[in-house]
């Protein structure tokens, strides 16, 4: 008896379920399935290396990150791969400090804490450089990075065949994931950073370039996430050291003091970054976690950022030169830098620093209206920022490494954009790293 057009119905029915769910979990499988992220034991490896959660959402494919400097050598400013765009490495590492990578589907590269707060120098050029974790990063060029990422995708060559060819030279891929690179991976991520390059650099253009050791860190969370109205203003700024901030609990944060709470301004920069509200909402579960590897990997760069030690001078200090200078120190900068200043770590009116307003006029009231809505619902809704009328006195410590950097910056920590947007700092840098003119020492120096 042959099976009746019922038979053949079903079994087409049941053939398109096994079919369909097999899809799914391919799907699933190669594009969305999150991997734990990798455990740093070290909290500054954490700090390093560690994931914020910016690969879901906005990373790059791995094979394809690895290749593109090798495809486009000439997109980038000098030789040297990334290295050339100021990243710096630790030996035994994968990637160059400031980038994480997280399976998601596929591995994924993302950036973090690191790329804007790790700086590097050298005693003498021939010396391997020192890593300086939560110093400022002054070698760095998150724009020139972006911008190469935007360039690339915009170039033909960024294409299957040519891409598939240099990762071929790393990696063998399996027939199912050249497929996906090929049809789906590749393609996608042309897209993703072609929208990026739309929605990001459109307004960069109309502004300075930022320069090495330079980022503006809030005009993209305006535009991109708070979806406030287009403006002029330029965010343009110096990265700041975050290291010992157990001395600063409860003071003022970034150049102009927007926010006092260090949580919240761990947990914003995440997401500034590219991490989601749904990856937040799964870290700040683990937040009080004592086990390290459950804890909260945003936590655990807060209690790094926390203890950070402040590195000594590295050079000798002429300490009759810095005697000298003490009473100088005491009588015009201790009150507003020095350790139980009156004013150390607090908020000077701009019309009394006398520098110009960008950054401070950059971050408006609506906009810090719209970030503490920005969480209505979840665990971690913010309610601490504001608009401030200055900017902050940073702390200061004699003979320390931070000494050199923030306190000078202060005075002008734009510097001069606008009139001047391609203004280099002193060219003292030795391949990402810093030579400091021994002649200088026991002075404040830049």
């Amino acid at each position: 008896m042959r099976p009746s057009w019922r038979f053949w119905r079903r079994l087409a029915f049941a053939l398109i379920v096994v079919g369909g769910t097999a899809a799914a979990v391919l799907v699933y499988e190669r594009f969305f399935r999150q991997e734990p992220a990798p455990y740093f034991a070290s909290d500054e490896d954490h700090f390093l290396f560690g994931s914020i959660g910016t690969e879901g959402a906005e990373g790059l494919p791995y094979w394809l990150w690895l290749v593109l400097p090798r495809v486009f050598p000439d997109l980038l400013p000098t030789p040297g791969g990334y290295a050339s765009l100021g990243f710096v490495a630790k030996d035994g590492r994968e990637l160059p400090i400031g980038l994480s990578k997280v399976t998601v589907g596929f591995p994924r590269v993302g950036i973090n804490c690191a790329m804007c707060h790790v700086a590097s120098y050298r005693a003498r050029p021939d010396e391997p450089p020192t890593i300086v974790a939560a110093g400022a990063s002054h070698q760095t060029s998150p724009q020139q990075y972006f911008r190469f990422l935007f360039n690339a995708a915009a170039d033909p060559r960024f294409n299957a065949d040519t891409l598939l060819a240099e990762i071929s030279r790393n990696t063998r891929l399996s027939l199912l994931d050249r497929l996906l690179y090929r049809f789906a991976i590749i393609p996608a991520s042309r897209r993703a950073l072609l929208q990026q390059r739309d929605s990001q650099d459109s307004w960069m253009r109309t502004r300075p370039d930022w320069g090495r050791g330079r980022i503006d860190p809030f005009n993209p969370v305006k535009f991109r996430m708070l979806s406030q109205p287009m403006d002029a203003t330029i965010g343009n700024s110096d990265m700041v050291p975050v290291w010992a901030l157990a001395r600063r609990n409860g003071q003022a944060y970034h150049w102009d003091g927007l926010n006092t709470s260090l949580r919240e301004v761990v947990l914003s920069s995440a997401l500034g970054d590219g991490a989601s509200k749904q990856w937040v909402d799964r870290d700040i579960q683990h937040w009080d976690d004592q086990a390290p590897r459950t804890r909260s990997s945003l936590r655990r760069i807060t209690d790094f950022m926390l203890k950070a030690p402040v590195p000594p001078y590295p050079y000798a200090i002429d300490k009759a030169l810095a005697a000298a200078g003490a009473p100088v120190w005491t009588a015009n900068c201790a009150g507003c830098h020095g350790p139980g200043g009156a004013r150390t770590g607090t908020i000077i009116p701009q019309i009394e620093v006398g520098t110009d307003r960008h950054r401070m006029d950059m971050w408006t009231t609506s906009a810090a209206t719209a970030y503490n809505a920005y969480g209505a619902g979840h665990p971690w809704k913010f309610s601490n920022f504001r608009h401030t009328d200055g900017y902050v006195a940073m702390h200061a410590s004699k003979n320390h490494y931070q000494f050199w950097r923030p306190v000078t910056s202060l005075k002008n920590p734009l510097r001069n954009h606008r009139s001047s947007p391609l203004r280099r700092k002193p060219q003292l840098r030795v391949e990402g790293a810093v030579v400091r003119r021994r002649e200088n020492r026991g002075r404040t120096i830049r």
